[in-house]
């Protein structure tokens, strides 16, 4: 009986997908070269290592919608972490639910097939789908986060741990190691659960330590005397590890004898070091663009009626159009002009003689869709080292922080067995990823 289950199981048309959240391809290069990531090295001899660009702005609220629709946020609707509620200045949050199309596990539960996906960000609170769903950061409640709830307490027994605690992490070094490790050992344990009690079509598993480690202590990647430099290496060569475990699942699972048409692997965005950060309403109120009505505003809501141009996190930057603002004050008839000058200036920023703008966008280059309404009329991508932010506090352009890594939006990495197209964006992977289980190639 058990040979026979075997045997169906391994019929099925099947994908697997291992993403490591903000892992650089060059970074990947250079660990698995120096034998930290062997295991993904092989991989990369084995098959194709891409590199990668991803959509913008850089960020996992905006990527990884953009891998699991296949669309840019034109179509997807999502932005950033945060956004306006519409005709107004206040702040909310996108979830899972403010998603405006289908993800393509929406689409293979519409054909029958079955989707196990872990720790995916940008998913909560979860909702159905034909399979399970365990959301990722950003999930405040583990009851939330899990979806059919028949697994709710299959989970919590595990010890599931969603993600490290930032805040604590972030100032305490010793402990931001101590939670990687439990984390991720507490994925691989509710992957191996899920992968045995559940027949599944489509697997998925993303790691997010590594986005935490490298906004947190990037130095330590880069000194070899630094103090955490070996227990970076270590977390490294454990994720690596983690790859290795899932890998060899899929194959003993399918038969395949080699790397497998079905196996993927990717990373949401690259990452680099902070060299400053760049306050973009601070820049804006010197180019005379903003104005707030306090000397310690609180937020967008303070800006002055006369106000042309605020920017929200990380590089969005946003026209008070008269109609979609309560107080807009910018007519249709002078935003053409008032985008030029903003593009010329943001273009011309400099740090120690150095270039902070490597490039400006207006919406319509970089969005398509019926939710291009929402973009921003402007989206600014930094120099690498140059890490954009929206704060409304302070008055200084350039200042530092405890952070020590910001992302980059053409670093990030793609690997399958089958060569990938030529200049892949992370919108094209919902195909790719599921051409297996539709019955093509990778």
């Amino acid at each position: 009986m058990v040979a026979l289950l075997d045997k169906f199981r391994r019929k099925r048309n099947r994908a697997v997908v291992v993403g490591i959240d903000g892992l650089p391809y060059s970074l990947l290069e250079r660990l698995a070269a120096d034998g930290v990531m062997p295991y993904m090295g092989t991989l990369a001899g084995a098959g194709n290592l891409s590199r990668m660009k991803v959509t913008l702005p850089e960020i996992s609220a905006v990527s990884w919608p953009s891998f699991m629709t296949g669309a840019d946020p034109g179509t997807h609707g999502i932005y950033g972490f945060t956004d306006l509620k519409p005709g107004s200045y206040e702040m909310v949050f996108p979830a899972f639910r403010d998603l405006k199309c289908p993800t393509f596990w929406d689409k293979l539960g519409d054909s029958g097939k079955r989707c196990i996906v872990l720790n995916q960000p940008g998913t909560y609170p979860a909702r159905p789908i034909q399979g399970v769903l365990v959301s990722g950061f950003v999930a405040i409640e583990l009851v939330k986060a899990v979806y059919p709830p028949s697994w709710i307490g299959k989970i919590k027994r595990l010890n599931y741990q969603i993600d490290i605690d930032t805040q604590l992490c972030r100032k305490n070094r010793r402990q931001l190691f101590v939670e990687l490790d439990r984390t991720l050992e507490s994925r691989r344990a509710a992957l191996d659960t899920l992968w045995e009690q559940e027949q599944w079509d489509y697997f998925q598993a993303v790691v997010t330590g590594t986005d935490r480690l490298q906004h947190y202590i990037w130095s330590a990647i880069e000194d070899e005397n630094h103090e955490y430099h070996e227990k970076v290496m270590n977390y490294y060569n454990a994720v690596d590890s983690f790859v290795k475990h899932v890998h060899e699942k899929y194959l003993a699972l399918t038969g395949e004898s080699g790397p497998g048409k079905g196996f993927f692997m990717l990373s949401d965005h690259g990452f680099c070091a902070i060299r400053q950060e760049v306050y973009l309403n601070a820049w804006l109120a010197k180019e005379g663009f903003l104005r707030f009505s306090s000397s310690e505003p609180n937020g967008i809501e303070d800006i002055t009626d006369d106000t042309k141009v605020f920017a929200m996190d990380p590089g969005r930057l946003y026209l008070h159009r008269k109609g979609k603002y309560p107080r807009g004050c910018v007519d249709d008839s002078e935003a053409d002009g008032i985008i030029g000058e903003l593009k010329s200036k943001l273009s011309a920023i400099e740090y120690e003689g150095g270039k902070v703008i490597q490039a400006v966008h207006l919406a319509d280059e970089i969005y398509t869709g019926p939710r291009i309404e929402s973009a921003p009329d402007v989206v600014a991508t930094p120099v690498d080292g140059f890490d954009l932010k929206a704060s409304v506090s302070g008055d200084e352009v350039f200042r530092k922080t405890d952070l020590e890594g910001m992302h980059n939006w053409d670093d990030a990495f793609f690997w399958s067995v089958s060569p990938t197209p030529e200049n892949v964006n992370i919108t094209m992977l919902a195909d790719i990823v599921t051409g297996p289980i539709n019955g093509g190639g990778s």
